[in-house]
């Protein structure tokens, strides 16, 4: 047990360690709305990072907690009907002015890690989130399947904020 909390504690320094300087500081669009953020999310696409490796069904609860938030992350390894892999952080809010700006701990603080929510469509379901460094993107969904139209616009918005989306790969949703 402690050698595959060791293994974990090590991936997710290695997913959320700061990069080099050539990857610019990503900021968001515009100020959103925290409480909408509240609940189930689902993933959709992700930039592919170690500790995300073969897993498929992601999603991302959140919840209102004492100085923050409370944000169980899950995906299952190796296809749906994988074993569970589950990751606990805490988040803050680092930029009340936006709201958009997170600094979340994981492994009980161990290993912290500041994130952008680039950008929070709630009519639409969807949210784009990207480390600072713009590294890593994740677009997530309200629903465990984004209509192709909205993903397009979606993906067509995270390019126009000047990302790589021709990194992203598309994990098979719940349920699949």
């Amino acid at each position: 047990m402690l050698r595959r909390l060791t293994f974990a504690a090590l991936s997710a320094a290695l997913l959320l360690a700061p990069v080099s300087a050539a990857n610019a500081a990503v900021e968001p669009a515009g100020r959103i709305e925290i409480s909408k953020m509240m609940g189930r999310w689902y993933e959709v696409a992700r930039t592919p990072n170690a500790l995300q490796k073969d897993c498929v069904a992601g999603a991302s609860d959140w919840r209102a907690a004492p100085n923050g938030f409370a944000v169980v992350q899950s995906c299952h390894k190796g296809g749906a009907n994988g074993p569970l892999a589950v990751w606990k952080a805490k988040a803050t809010v680092s930029d009340p002015q936006t709201n958009a700006k997170l600094r979340m701990a994981f492994f009980g603080g161990v290993v912290t890690q500041n994130y952008v929510v680039l950008e929070h469509r709630p009519d639409q379901g969807w949210l784009a989130l990207a480390t600072a460094d713009g590294r890593y993107i994740w677009l997530m969904s309200q629903k465990p399947v984004l209509a192709p139209a909205v993903r397009s616009q979606a993906i067509a918005r995270i390019r126009q904020l000047g990302l790589d989306v021709a990194r992203l790969e598309f994990p098979p949703p719940m349920g699949s």
